[in-house]
Order: C-alpha cells, then structure tokens, then sequence
C-alpha cells in the first residue's frame, strides 16, 4: 500500500515511515521543508511539499495514497487553541478525499481526560465537559462514509530524540534545583516506547476496524514521584512534592499534566492486533542516560 503520513519527519511519524517501509509499504510524506524533505527521501519515502495549513498539499497528498495515517500536530502550546482548529481542518479535508472508498484514515488522540478513578478503555469516548479544546477523534470518527479509526496515545511517548513531556520535566528541575511532583506524587502517566507506537499504527493500517479507537499504551500507569525519583538520581537533585495550590507557579502550563492521573488500559488493543510492545518502559528508559545528554 503507498500511505500518505502528516508528521513524517516528527518523533511518532518518523518511526510511523520507518515502519511502514520495513513492512514492504509506499510512504507518501508530508514535508513543510527542505531539511523535512531530505529526511524522508534518505529515509527511502517520497515527498508531498506541504503543511498541515495547506489544505491543497492535503488533498494531493490523499488522493495519492492508499490510506492516510495523521500523525502531524501543530505543537505550539501557546496557541493551542488555534492549533486544535488546524487540526480538525486537516482531518475533514482528508476525510474529503476518501469518502466513498475503502481506504483508511487513522487518526491521532490522547487518552487523558477519558476516565476518573479507574484505568480508561478503548471503549471510552471522551467527555465533552473536560473543556480540552482538542477534538481530533470526534472530527475522524464523525466524517461521513469515511473508514476512520483513531490511535490513542500515551502523554509520554517516549525514546531517544524525544522532545516531549519527559524533556520539559527534566528541563522545569534543571531551572528550579528540584525534581518536583505534585501532592503525594501518587498520580500516573500510561507510557509507549515511539517504536511500540509505530507498529501499533501498522497493524491499525493493516487490520484495525473502521470506527474503532485503539489504545498505544505499553504501561497503564506510572507514579510521578517513581518518574520524579529516576530524574532525580540522574541529575543528582532532591527530589520534594509540590502542594497542588502551588502547581502552577511551579510548572506553569504544564501543571494540569504534571498532576494527571490517567491509568489506561489497552488489553483490547493488544487482543484484538496481536500489539504486544516489547521496548523499555519508561522508567528503563529515562535509566539509559539519554535524557540527560549521557
């Protein structure tokens, strides 16, 4: 199959063409760059000049391919809002171009905010009233006569090159001289190694359902002081608790995800693809000294 892949060249999508290609596929990939787009042809895929605001280099993108994977999010958390729009725009307009056919949109979500005091499932959709304004899976599994599912993934995607949550932490205890959690730090983050969450996509590709969303979640939940306490140890600095009213001053934006706690299940996931992630876990992760420039 040739598949037409936003985020091409991100911390996901590049592993997401790496995958695909191993596994005897055509990649089509999104590049908003020349650097992007030398990437992905060394990588052995092709090139859509393009970016997630050009709805024209969308459209040509799909219309090339035997299936779309959306990986690509605009990460600019100081205008979140406005990039939640960009998002929902480039999933109705590839939904456009395969409408009518058979072949599959997988789509990119989250699972914080699905669940309150128990481990979320696949079978549950996200709450309205949580007021995150990110409607992604909403946006896919809506579009009319579109083969649209939708990969949830951990808030720690995690692996070497990772410039997400975990690199924020490191960098919030380099600044403040403290590795800090919030409360009894009792709260967890589900987990996925970035090359566990590339094959999850494939198998999506290959054999997920229409409608459905499955779950790219290796760990269900880690502890934030377990996470805090490895930080520490790496950077040689104490590591304290954070009153919850004090969250916010401490952390800034990312006080809300610092202080989340969202166990998740993917048992479904795993039975119903055969996905069994085989990387290290987090905390085995954050222990190979790559996180921390060693």
């Amino acid at each position: 199959m040739r598949i037409f892949v936003t985020g091409a060249t991100g911390f996901v999508g590049s592993a997401v063409v790496q995958e695909l290609l191993a596994a005897g596929h055509q990649v089509l990939g999104l590049a908003r760059s020349q650097p992007a787009a030398q990437a992905l042809t060394a990588a052995g895929a092709q090139v859509q000049p393009g970016a997630l605001d050009d709805l024209d280099s969308l459209r040509r993108g799909a219309a090339a391919a035997d299936g779309v994977i959306h990986a690509g999010f605009v990460h600019d958390f100081a205008n979140f809002a406005a990039a939640c729009q960009t998002d929902r725009r480039a999933i109705e307009t590839l939904g456009a171009v395969l409408a009518g056919s058979a072949r599959p949109l997988i789509v990119t979500s989250g699972v914080a905010h699905l669940a309150q005091g128990r481990a979320a499932t696949e079978a549950d959709a996200p709450d309205p009233a949580s007021g995150f304004p990110r409607r992604s899976e909403e946006t896919a599994l809506a579009l009319p006569d579109v083969h649209a599912s939708v990969v949830r993934l951990a808030p720690s995607v995690h692996g070497p090159d990772d410039h997400g949550f975990v690199p924020m932490l490191i960098a919030t205890a380099r600044e403040k001289g403290v590795v800090a959690y919030v409360d009894e730090g009792l709260n967890r983050w589900p987990g996925v190694h970035r090359l566990d969450a590339a094959r999850l996509y494939r198998l999506v590709l290959e054999r997920g359902e229409a409608g459905a969303r499955y779950h790219g979640v290796a760990e269900e939940g880690i502890a934030m002081r377990d996470i805090a306490a490895v930080i520490g140890r790496h950077l040689g600095l104490p590591v304290a608790s954070v009153p919850a009213a004090e969250a916010s001053a401490h952390f800034g934006w990312m006080a809300g995800f610092v202080g989340l706690d969202a166990p998740t299940s993917s048992a479904l996931t795993q039975q119903q693809l055969g996905w069994h992630p085989s990387q290290p876990g987090l905390l085995a992760d954050l222990d190979q000294g790559h996180y921390f420039g060693s």
